[in-house]
């Protein structure tokens, strides 16, 4: 009586992977480090329940050869993420759109609100759970400007808002030592300046970072996005310190200060 054998060979298989190459980006196709050919070959037998056992193996091998080329349902995870059982795509709740008066701004989602008031207009302010050194402040005053570039440029502008980045408090004599000038105990570098058109309005955009002798937090990346519209001077600062900034925080901090806009 026939029977059917099967072996496994360590081939590469030329259809599988131009079928990978001609899928679209969305689909996923398990790979194997090794492609594994599956070949069936008539063989005679003398006894028949060998013959049923074969018969099944290359059932069973036929069918799980099947299964390496299919494609993974929407529903399948990788290790540590929630299945998303009807495919449908995820909303992203990193952030939480907020609309103040005349203007809009996402805010981390596990940041809370708090009642500090640090600057002058502030209407808005935000800190993380964990670290008050991250936060989010909106202020909102009153202007003669037309336009944020009636202010000057980006840097003439921060030089008349300096007070967004702190004053310092001892005014004692100190060497110039640490990248501190002599009797100053920190300092400001603008590491970057932007100006955008958004909706018929300028805005500028500035990225600077403070330092203190005390070496507090490594220093602070500030974000500072700023505007005119209707006689106001909208400004919005999101901050965190240095260490936390490396580790993950300068993405909340970015999208939260490049997301402001007024309506």
């Amino acid at each position: 009586m026939a029977y059917s054998a099967c072996f496994l060979h360590q081939s590469a298989l030329a259809s599988a992977a131009a079928r990978s190459s001609s899928s679209s980006s969305s689909q996923r196709y398990v790979s194997l480090s090794k492609p594994v050919q599956v070949v069936c070959k008539a063989q005679q037998a003398h006894e028949d329940d060998n013959s049923a056992v074969s018969r099944r193996l290359a059932l069973t091998l036929l069918v799980g050869a099947a299964a390496v080329g299919s494609k993974v349902s929407p529903a399948d995870a990788a290790y540590g993420e929630a299945a998303n059982v009807f495919g449908k795509p995820k909303k992203n709740t990193d952030f939480t759109a907020y609309s103040g008066d005349g203007f809009q701004v996402q805010v981390p989602a596990k940041w809370n609100p708090s009642r500090e008031v640090e600057y002058p207009g502030q209407v808005l302010r935000y800190e993380d759970n964990f670290d008050a050194t991250s936060n989010l402040n909106v202020m909102v005053t009153p202007t003669d400007k037309k336009s944020i570039t009636d202010y000057g440029s980006p840097e003439e502008f921060l030089s008349q808002v300096n007070y967004l980045l702190g004053k310092q408090a001892y005014f004692g004599e100190t060497a110039s030592e640490g990248g501190f000038d002599n009797n100053a105990v920190a300092t400001a570098n603008i590491l970057e300046t932007n100006v955008q058109d958004v909706g018929g309005k300028a805005y500028y955009y500035l990225s600077v970072l403070t330092r203190t002798a005390d070496g507090d937090e490594g220093g602070k990346h500030q974000l500072i996005t700023a505007t005119v519209n209707g006689g106001k001077l909208y400004i919005c600062k999101a901050q965190a310190g240095d260490k936390r900034w490396f580790k993950g925080a300068n993405k909340f901090v970015e999208k939260a200060a490049t997301s402001f806009s007024v309506a």
